[in-house]
């Protein structure tokens, strides 16, 4: 099973502020959409909270540490191994991390895939993902979107992990 993240950040690396996303933009969600459907994805609690339901066309596992949580249409872990482990032994192919931030850090090296949504601007925000390094990532698609309005340029950027 390959492990894949799936993130926007803007130019310096943040992804949101605590509280949700700060990127609303159509073209990214329905490229999320396209390309985890069908597919597991993998979530911590306050991501989940900030989309406020399961996502519909996927397996939609949450980590948190309350043994008592509960989200109606997902399966709850309270360990990250443990959650793999059964995405696994269902048969999925592709694992997708949707956040947050601290799952982010955490699964960054154990993840063979890299979907990034790079706007190309800088925010002032907390949350972040790690730099996405030449040394680690081999960059095998790219796709410019051009500014709109009050919307920065940003790019589809897929990459693989090096071997």
């Amino acid at each position: 099973m390959k492990i894949a993240i799936i993130v926007a950040a803007s130019e310096n690396n943040v992804i949101g502020d605590g509280k949700g996303m700060i990127w609303h933009l159509s073209a990214d969600l329905k490229r999320f959409r396209a390309l985890t459907s069908g597919h597991t994805v993998l979530m911590g609690r306050k991501t989940y909270e900030s989309i406020g339901r399961a996502l519909p066309k996927r397996r939609n596992i949450v980590i948190t540490r309350n043994a008592e949580y509960v989200a109606e249409g997902c399966d709850i872990f309270q360990s990250i191994d443990s959650a793999i482990d059964s995405a696994r032994s269902m048969g999925e192919d592709t694992l997708f991390i949707i956040g947050g931030g601290e799952l982010y850090h955490r699964l960054w090296g154990c993840a063979d895939l890299l979907y990034l949504t790079r706007i190309h601007a800088n925010a002032d925000a907390c949350v972040t993902i790690p730099e996405v390094l030449d040394s680690e990532w081999v960059e095998v698609q790219r796709e410019l979107v051009p500014a709109d309005g009050e919307t920065p340029a940003y790019s589809f950027i897929d990459y693989i992990k090096k071997v």
